[in-house]
């Protein structure tokens, strides 16, 4: 079902709001604006009518009608007419019709921990009113998984399936959920849904801690999943519906946030809209994202600077850059000048996953954090993304530290002399060496970790370790000035020879932790690094 306009008379914080103008082709429909602008107000609306209409439920009067229009509404009757919806696509000519036609999620969802020893009867959720109004919690989670229950107890029964094995049939009903899950956190798991008459709940798995209970996620993971989870199991039932949802990037990371959009976008059936209310400059950027891969397929609604005490017709906007730093002043406001930097400085590494999580950035804030402390270094990805104009973090950057200098520089890799000319020509810096590795072990390095341990005598030997391991890297396909290939050999044999205890327990953290710490300003690579960065 497709949304073609809305009418709102004397409801809630509108005197007369006509929302139209919305295409057949948008599948994503956007509410932006500060708090208190409307937007839960037309979600609210909404919500009314599929009661009204579906259900024949009026609700609590006081709280619908618009203040100071009271006392002219009667009181029999208020419900009628007070929100019409037209569709693009659906006529409903009974009550019937109109139920499944929308489905809601609050901006109150919380369920914190659940454990179910038992199983219960899960009714078709078409046929009830989830919610009164949108400020009611919203607990869905174990909901969620009690029909998860009753359809893998289906499959099981179903002669159809007679011929599959146990995983496989596991395999069908949770790996969707798994998928979008992965696809939103790359180092969580579902793993499995426990004894429902024991243990009940979900499962997950992390990095090396296995088969952990739902209560121990944080609360980003438990909104993140809760929403995906509900989405999977639920266009089930409904799958020609409007799927609105209040503030879905609560508690999460503006970068995952983007991610949890997407995966949105995906799951909700083809023929079905999604409208989402945000305040996150992730998912606007996404949203942004989606309508530029798939022209006409988003609309924004913005309602800023808006007075709806009078008669009101809105229509869909592209986002500019003049809604853009409006919405970016509404999310940081002052904040934005009181945390800025002189200096930004975008360098390559990722944000993601566990072993190299913002390694660069880490290395090079404790190079240059005492001589340069009003310098922040941001991981960002590889060359390719530095050299995206578009690329959602530095944008956000960009936009908020108007008045700090940005710096981009990228490993030199096997670029070319020519490949390294056009990126300056970008106003990118390209470093002399081929990676960070190769300055955080520098001969004058490792030889100044020789010393600092006392012991002067081993110079050689580790020397010798690292030529050793750069000619077993050379012997595996990689090139002579490839440290970072030959890095963890370095690594193990300079704790070995130099017996070195509670130096990092990886090479990642060794060369961090113990390493980093000894390029100082007296050093030729701390020189050079300087250099090469920042002149």
């Amino acid at each position: 079902m497709r949304i073609r306009e809305i009418k709102l008379n004397k409801f809630k914080r509108f005197t007369d709001l006509t929302i139209s103008g919305i295409p057949t082709t948008a599948k994503l429909v956007v509410l932006v604006g500060p708090n208190g602008s409307g937007k839960t107000s037309v979600f609210e609306g909404m919500n009314h009518w599929y009661k009204y209409k579906g259900f024949y439920t009026y609700g609590d009067m006081t709280f619908y009608i618009k203040e100071g229009d009271k006392e002219e509404i009667n009181k029999n009757n208020w419900g009628d007419n007070r929100v019409k919806i037209s569709t693009h696509d659906v006529e409903f000519s009974n009550q019937e019709d109109i139920r499944g036609c929308f489905y809601f999620r609050t901006a109150h969802r919380n369920e914190p921990d659940f454990v179910t020893n038992n199983l219960s009867r899960q009714d078709n959720p078409k046929n009830r009113i989830k919610y009164n109004t949108l400020m009611d919690t919203d607990c869905t989670v174990s909901e969620n998984y009690q029909r998860l229950v009753s359809n893998t107890l289906s499959g099981v029964f179903n002669q159809r399936n007679d011929n599959k094995s146990v995983k496989d049939l596991r395999e069908e009903l949770i790996g969707k959920i798994r998928e979008s899950l992965h696809n939103v956190f790359d180092d969580l798991q579902l793993t499995s849904i426990g004894d429902p008459l024991v243990n009940g709940s979900f499962y997950f798995t992390k990095g090396n801690s296995e088969n952990f209970h739902y209560k121990n996620l944080s609360a980003g993971e438990k909104s993140a999943f809760d929403l995906l989870l509900d989405i999977v199991i639920k266009s089930v039932y409904f799958e020609n519906t409007v799927y609105c949802i209040d503030e879905p990037e609560s508690h999460m990371h503006t970068a995952l946030q983007s991610k949890l959009l997407a995966e949105m976008y995906n799951l909700i059936p083809n023929n079905s809209q999604l409208w989402l209310s945000t305040h996150s400059i992730g998912m606007l950027e996404k949203a942004r994202e989606i309508e530029l891969e798939n022209p006409n397929t988003v609309c924004f609604l913005n309602f800023s600077d808006i007075d709806f005490d009078a008669p009101t017709i809105l229509m869909p906007t592209t986002i500019n850059s003049t809604i853009w730093n409006k919405f970016l002043e509404l999310t940081f406001g002052d904040f934005a000048k009181l945390i800025a930097p002189n200096k930004v400085v975008f360098c390559e590494g990722t944000i993601q996953g566990r072993s190299y999580k913002n390694f660069d950035a880490q290395v090079y804030s404790r190079i240059f954090s005492s001589k340069y402390p009003d310098t922040s270094f941001i991981s960002i990805g590889s060359c390719i993304e530095l050299e995206n104009d578009d690329n959602i973090s530095m944008k956000i950057i960009k936009e908020v530290l108007k008045n700090s200098t940005i710096i981009k520089f990228v490993d030199r890799d096997d670029k070319s002399n020519d490949e390294v000319l056009d990126l300056e020509s970008k106003g990118i810096k390209v470093l002399r060496k081929r990676h960070l590795e190769c300055y955080l072990l520098d001969d004058e390095i490792i030889i100044k970790l020789c010393k600092i341990h006392n012991n002067d005598d081993k110079i050689e030997e580790c020397l010798a370790a690292k030529r050793q391991a750069i000619e077993e890297s050379k012997n595996r396909g990689n090139p002579e000035d490839d440290i970072k290939s030959a890095s963890g050999k370095i690594y193990t044999e300079l704790k070995r020879i130099l017996c070195l205890r509670q130096c990092g327990n990886k090479k990642d953290s060794f060369l961090r932790d113990t390493i980093t710490p000894l390029i100082t300003e007296d050093t030729q690579v701390y020189q050079e690094l300087e250099s090469e960065i920042f002149i």
